[in-house]
């Protein structure tokens, strides 16, 4: 996992894929983290009902997060989380992450853990 953990800082350090916007400098670095550990976890993501891999749950998260930015609508990597990340905007369902054999859990609580396991490495 260590591995993983440095692969995702530099993949976040190099892509850049979060907009400017009003997330300040850590608030990007922390959803570039995201998007990079999803990326490359292998899981994949359920979305009303459909699994698509990590690589198209990261692309869809992507544009959610520039509406969002673009609206003015995040001010941290919480809010990502909770307006972009949990659910879909359209039926209200929320989206799931399976990992292997394991059983699916709520992206929310995916990536909550992602992002502590993100500030307790950095720290």
């Amino acid at each position: 996992m260590t591995r993983l953990f440095a692969a995702a800082i530099l993949a976040a350090a190099v892509c850049g894929s979060v907009h400017a916007g009003d997330l300040s400098s850590q608030a990007r670095a922390e959803v570039d983290y995201l998007f990079s550990w999803l990326k490359n976890s292998g899981c994949q993501f359920n979305r009303n009902g459909k699994w698509y891999s990590a690589e198209e749950a990261v692309s869809h998260l992507d544009r959610k997060l520039q509406y969002l930015l673009d609206k003015n609508m995040l001010s941290s990597t919480e809010d990502f989380i909770d307006k972009a990340a949990t659910g879909s905007s359209m039926s209200g369902k929320p989206y799931l992450v399976k990992c292997g054999n394991e059983a699916p859990v709520q992206s929310e609580s995916w990536f909550r853990t992602g992002l502590s396991r993100y500030r307790s490495e950095k720290h």
